[in-house]
């Protein structure tokens, strides 16, 4: 797994595309991974694909990892949380007592509030991938002759 996931990045980074173009393909991933669209977020992946024509393909559909089953519980409550501090809503914590009674009406109750807080949490996953992403291509971009496009300098030097 890990050797395949390292090949899947170096022939990301080796792609004829800017570093621009790869953060930005992440950065829309992590943004629609956050969204509380569950169910959806293929769908979503394949629109951004083609509506965003300069982003990677790739590395849209790698940022979407951002909101994997381990994280989806942190993601979720620190949604909801910014969510509620921005309507100054006094509805319920996201806890175990919450969650036991679970009923249409209590998701139906939260759910504005969870999706403002994500499109906020988004917006940051956003900023934060593409600047990281951005930095890291161009820099390996820069030592790597393959991922310039460059052959010759590789084999000469």
């Amino acid at each position: 797994m890990k050797i395949k996931f390292k090949k899947i990045l170096i022939k990301l980074i080796r792609q004829h595309n800017s570093p621009r173009e790869i953060a930005l393909g992440a950065a829309i991933g992590a943004f629609i991974s956050v969204l509380p669209l569950y169910g959806l977020h293929s769908f979503l992946v394949i629109l951004a694909a083609l509506i965003v024509r300069p982003a990677n393909k790739v590395a849209i559909l790698l940022g979407t990892n951002l909101s994997l089953p381990p994280t989806v519980p942190f993601i979720t409550w620190a949604a909801y949380e910014i969510g509620k501090f921005l309507l100054r809503s006094d509805l319920p914590p996201l806890d175990w007592e919450f969650f036991k009674n679970l009923s249409f009406h209590k998701i139906v109750s939260f759910y504005p509030t969870l999706f403002l807080g994500s499109v906020v949490l988004g917006a940051v996953c956003f900023t934060a991938i593409y600047i990281l992403v951005f930095f890291v291509v161009s820099g390996l971009k820069r030592r790597d002759p393959d991922a310039r496009g460059d052959r010759n300098k590789k084999i000469r030097g």
